[in-house]
């Protein structure tokens, strides 16, 4: 599981969106982006946390745990796209670390974070499985992976509604936001297509993880996942 092949088009893509990025997915969650991730986060990172915020794009995972957390944390914002992390040093007062790389390969030594932060970008990775076992390597003992998410519903009706919004509306959606460049969008439900169910992902989770929490919004159709080690 996970993108395979499609990865590279999916990569181009969200180079080419990065202008209009932060303001087309607010609107094409329906403004709820930033109270997942904040239900996602509460609890889980702590404050004096070395955290890790993989795939991070313009950090938003960060900016709001450093809000829950008082700015008392040690943030590495990681990501596979340069300009991406180029964009992002200016959005901080205090500079956080910034390092390059994909999921499969996280350049830091064992049991180095207290958390692991993926906000609307696991989906993004080349092998799933791969992905998760990198997370579960650089957490310490107690560690936890905190998953901010589209949900695939294990309900074939409800499956069915999420993947029609994705696949038809939201990008009407974020043309209408973005121009030209909100079409890129539709990209979004290719990598849909390719992320498992939400009980499958539960799964593949507890083969590496003592616990999960698992709550999803949105009919399923978006999840905030906490996975401990």
């Amino acid at each position: 599981m996970g993108l395979g092949s499609y990865w590279s088009k999916v990569l181009d893509v969200l180079e080419e969106i990065i202008p209009v990025y932060d303001k087309v997915n607010s609107i094409i969650s329906l403004g709820k982006d930033e109270e997942f991730r904040i239900r996602g986060i509460s609890g889980r990172v702590k404050q004096g946390n070395a955290v890790l915020d993989a795939g991070s794009g313009f950090g938003n995972m960060s900016k709001t745990a450093l809000k829950i957390c008082n700015n008392d944390l040690q943030i590495t914002l990681y990501d596979p796209l340069q300009p991406m992390l180029k964009n992002t040093r200016r959005l901080f007062s205090n500079s956080p670390s910034l390092s390059c790389g994909v999921f499969e390969h996280i350049p830091f030594q064992d049991e180095k974070f207290d958390a692991v932060m993926c906000g609307y970008s696991l989906r993004d990775a080349l092998s799933l499985k791969i992905a998760i076992l990198e997370i579960h390597r650089v957490l310490k003992k107690g560690g936890r992976f905190v998953i901010v998410d589209l949900g695939k519903p294990d309900n074939s009706f409800l499956r069915f509604g999420v993947s029609f919004y994705l696949k038809v509306i939201l990008p009407i959606i974020a043309s209408v936001a973005a121009g030209k460049l909100g079409f890129k969008f539709g990209t979004l439900y290719g990598t849909y297509k390719l992320w498992p169910q939400n009980k499958k992902l539960e799964t593949l989770l507890l083969e590496k993880f003592s616990k999960v929490e698992f709550e999803k919004a949105m009919m399923g159709g978006a999840i905030m996942v906490a996975a401990y080690k």
